[in-house]
């Protein structure tokens, strides 16, 4: 009965072998490089089939054809890797292939040996299970080929590489464990060796399925990562199977010799496992190994920048000052645990910034010399410390490296940062962990990384240079407006001196000129309490201010200077700092005097307009061109008086915007001006406080609802 169910499973896989080639042969694209590979793969399988289903899996006819169907998987394991075309993607992939390919060919030694060897039943038995060990090691390399081959495969690849490696997947892994039975069970089991049939007929469907589907961009470019994810399976692979042949080894001895030898062998792969592989200074040389024979470039140069601009792009507060993050990303590189950073001082010499991960360096100031310094700005050179140990100098720089760097063995490399030709600084590696020399493409990652880095470097400090410039146009703004005001009261004592040697005998004369001298002393001091909050500093204050007070105020301090017009409909009582207003509406008045012929007078307009107040200096001086109140008005330094500082417009705007106001022109050439001056008044201030209130009761009596609501439901 086995064998009639054995026979039928097999015969059914030749037949949708047979259909999948067919199948393939006529729907399928023949730009993909592993197509004829499989349609002669599926060939012989369905010769193996026959062959099985004729005369039985344990036949050697069957033996050969079975290896040389697991050969024709093997090749076209080997052509999708190769689809890119590109043989620098299978450097990796040949070495195993081969490898398979060799166990293959045992495989029909094996045979070959077992077919002469059937009168001793021991060797037939041990050439069985060396056979099986071989299906084994096979099966687990496909399966290991398979895994790299999806993981390594690009988004579109891996959508047409599903069916196919799917199926090959399921294949090769029904044979790891059909195989591990056989070799532990010491004989084949009938019912699945006729699943084996059921299963070579699902993988030929999924085949075909597989190469329905177009195979254009089918590229395989294994990553580093999955390179090294590789290597590790298939040492744990090899691992694993010396373990087992270990043991299978010594269970040939009798007794307690051998379960003495098998825990020996356990301790001694224990004490492999925990002492050797964990340890940081294997895995580099591994690394190092790997990339060293395995790749054309020892760097995978997108993952580097990535890191690279990872690393130099984080936050201060998270990776350190930009200092050390400058170090840490040319030390991740190169492997190198630690480093240094030396910048110019005002001299050139270079000097100590920064360490990363180097405490116990002593470095003395400064630390590189001025030559040195000039050398590595002028020819971009990265000194190899190894070398000035040994006297070797390509530019003459050994004579300038000095002592203390190399009396220092873990000084590997010293990388300039030139940014447009100008030395930022030095950056001095550690040895890495594993020792090797520079070489090229140190030179060309290290020359380009310390040229990004120098880069990064000049924007701090060009930032920080223009913070500090900032610093100080607001230290001179806030000269300007001193200068300003004190211009002001300067033309107020010229014109009180002049009027004092037309007027010294007049009593009320000297009585003005006793107030109009202290109020200038008021002045002053208010300028000097008032320097901190120029440029625009509102200092929050608010006050009940009478705008028709304030303007009676200013007309008779200005009075016997100047005539003026004062018109009101009422009190005004405003909200703002009493000192900014006033100081904004000196600005304002003396400019319009200025303006103004000396019989022209200077009107001053106040009107309660309800929410707002507002206070009008208006004049019939020169007026002013639309093009300049729009463009220039209001910038700093800029005015139509000679000698004028251009500060007072600018300075009234930012002092009554602070205070929440507004400030508004209008001119016209040959006709004069209007400053307005709009507050909101202390109605607008008890009215939004009232909105306020009832917004608040109202939000509190919709909670109370609710409340009242929830607690009935």
């Amino acid at each position: 009965m086995a064998a009639l169910i054995a026979f039928i499973a097999f015969g059914i896989a030749a037949l949708a072998c047979i259909f999948a080639v067919v199948w393939i042969a006529r729907s399928s694209r023949r730009d993909r490089s592993d197509r004829m590979a499989t349609l002669v793969a599926l060939l012989i399988t369905a010769l193996w089939c026959l062959a099985v289903a004729a005369l039985g899996a344990d036949r050697s006819l069957a033996r050969f054809a079975e290896t040389a169907r697991d050969l024709a998987w093997t090749i076209v394991l080997f052509r999708l890797f190769a689809n890119d075309g590109r043989d620098a993607s299978l450097q990796l992939v040949r070495p195993v292939i081969g490898a398979l390919v060799f166990v293959q060919f045992l495989q029909v030694v094996v045979i070959v040996i077992g077919i002469y060897g059937d009168a001793d039943r021991e060797a037939a038995r041990t050439a069985f299970e060396t056979l099986a060990l071989f299906h084994i090691l096979v099966a687990a390399g496909a399966l290991v080929l398979l895994h790299n081959l999806y993981a390594g495969a690009s988004e579109m690849s891996r959508r047409l590489l599903a069916w196919s490696s799917g199926a090959l997947a399921l294949f090769w892994a029904f044979e790891l464990n059909y195989h591990t039975v056989v070799y532990l069970g010491g004989g084949a089991l009938a019912d699945l060796n006729a699943m084996r049939g059921l299963i070579m007929a699902g993988m030929a469907c999924g085949i075909a399925v597989g190469f329905s589907r177009s195979g254009r961009e089918l590229t395989f470019r294994p990553s580093r990562a999955v390179t090294f994810q590789l290597l590790s399976l298939v040492l744990i692979g090899a691992y694993f199977a010396a373990m087992v042949l270990l043991s299978d080894w010594a269970a040939r001895f009798s007794g307690d010799l051998g379960r003495i030898t098998q825990v020996g062998f356990l301790l001694a792969a224990a004490a492999f496992a925990v002492l050797w592989l964990p340890s940081q200074r294997v895995r580099d040389w591994l690394r190092v190994m790997a990339t060293k024979h395995l790749f054309k470039h020892r760097y995978d140069y997108r993952a580097e920048w990535l890191r690279f601009t990872h690393t130099i792009g984080r936050p201060t507060g998270v990776g350190g000052s930009l200092w050390e993050r400058a170090i840490q990303s040319l030390a991740d590189i190169t492997d190198s645990p630690c480093g240094l950073l030396l910048v110019p001082d005002e001299d050139g010499a270079l000097t100590l910034a920064a360490r990363w991960r180097w405490p116990q360096i002593e470095v003395p100031a400064p630390a590189l010399p001025l030559e040195l310094g000039r050398l590595l700005e002028r020819e971009g050179l990265i000194v190899d410390l190894d070398e000035s140990r040994k006297g070797i100098s390509h530019h003459g720089e050994v004579a300038m490296v000095p002592s203390w760097l190399l009396e220092e063995t873990l000084g590997w490399a010293a990388v300039p940062l030139n940014h447009h030709d100008r030395l930022v600084g030095v950056i001095i590696l550690g040895r890495p962990t594993v020792h090797r020399g520079l070489d090229w493409e140190d030179f060309d990652l290290l020359g380009v990384a310390g040229k990004q880095v120098a880069s990064y470097l000049a924007e701090q400090t060009g930032q920080e240079a223009l913070e500090e410039a900032r610093r100080f146009d607001e230290f001179n703004r806030r000269m300007a407006f001193v200068m300003h005001d004190i211009k002001n009261l300067s033309s107020q004592m010229a014109l009180l001196l002049a009027n004092a040697e037309k007027h010294a005998d007049n009593p009320e004369f000297r009585k003005d000129m006793l107030i109009t001298l202290r109020n200038s002393s008021d002045k002053l001091n208010a300028l000097l309490a008032r320097l901190g909050r120029y440029g625009g500093t509102d200092s929050g204050r608010r006050e009940r201010i009478d705008l028709v007070e304030l303007g009676r105020s200013l007309v008779t301090r200005f009075a016997r200077t100047h005539p003026f017009q004062l018109l009101d409909n009422g009190r005004c009582p405003v909200l703002a700092d009493s000192e900014c207003l006033e100081q904004a509406l000196i600005h304002l008045v003396q400019n319009a005097i200025d303006a103004s012929a000396s019989d022209a007078p200077v009107q001053i307009e106040i009107r309660n307009e309800g929410l707002r107040g507002t206070i009008v200096v208006a004049d019939t001086g020169r007026g002013m061109s639309a093009p300049f109140v729009r463009n220039e008005l209001f910038k700093p330094f800029v005015s139509t008086k000679e000698g004028g500082f251009g500060i007072g417009a600018h300075e009234a705007r930012v002092m009554i915007r602070a205070m929440g106001g507004r400030l508004d022109v209008e001119s016209r050439e040959g006709f004069g001006s209007r400053f307005a001056i709009s507050l909101p008044t202390d109605a607008a201030e008890k009215l939004l406080a009232a909105r306020s209130e009832r917004s608040s009761s109202d939000e509190f009596e919709i909670a109370a609802t609710r409340a009242t609501t929830n607690e009935v439901a």
